[in-house]
């Protein structure tokens, strides 16, 4: 079964906010081979119980009055529609404290991952790109740098979330830690 398509989440497998699972959807009582594992905003405990169908389609934000990332993570960029279609239609993904979705170009960026030193070294330019965004969005410099971004880990605190425009496709970061 082809999963479905979230514009402001494209991968949610290779971020780890998706898993494999046989387990039965709590939204639509189907086993699908997929279950979401970031926060869901419930009055109900739904860890590890939709599906991703469910949360595309917003049948489980209806059925439950579920979101699946705080209101308060986004800029006065981000618009209201996308906004609400991040909120109650797409995977979030977990964070230590709480999430932040940058915008850029006057809409919400992509989520691409969680990411430590390794993850970023793997994708050709991010490392670069990471350390200045420790440099000159954190303040921190000279050899503190260096030493901040190679202790980034992508299960760990301190952690780079990973963040891509949709429109000019620069990269943007969050460093989450506890």
């Amino acid at each position: 079964m082809t999963l479905p398509v979230f514009r402001y989440h494209p991968d949610p497998i290779r971020s780890g906010s998706l898993v494999e699972s046989d387990q039965a959807c709590r939204a639509c009582g189907k086993a699908r081979g997929y279950l979401y594992t970031g926060p869901v905003y419930a009055e109900d405990e739904l860890d590890d119980t939709l599906c991703p169908w469910c949360i595309a389609d917003g049948s489980a934000h209806k059925k439950f009055d579920a979101t699946f990332v705080d209101s308060e993570a986004f800029d006065e960029e981000a618009s209201a529609a996308a906004m609400d279609e991040i909120t109650t239609r797409t995977p979030g993904f977990s964070a230590f404290q709480t999430e932040v979705w940058p915008s850029c170009c006057g809409d919400a960026t992509a989520f691409l991952m969680p990411a430590g030193i390794q993850n970023l070294r793997e994708q050709q330019g991010l490392e670069g790109l990471a350390l200045n965004h420790i440099i000159h969005e954190m303040g921190i410099s000279g050899g503190a740098a260096t030493r901040y971004l190679n202790s980034l880990s992508r299960d760990d605190s301190p952690t780079a979330l990973v963040f891509q425009c949709l429109h000019c496709q620069k990269y943007l970061f969050h460093i989450d830690e506890l």
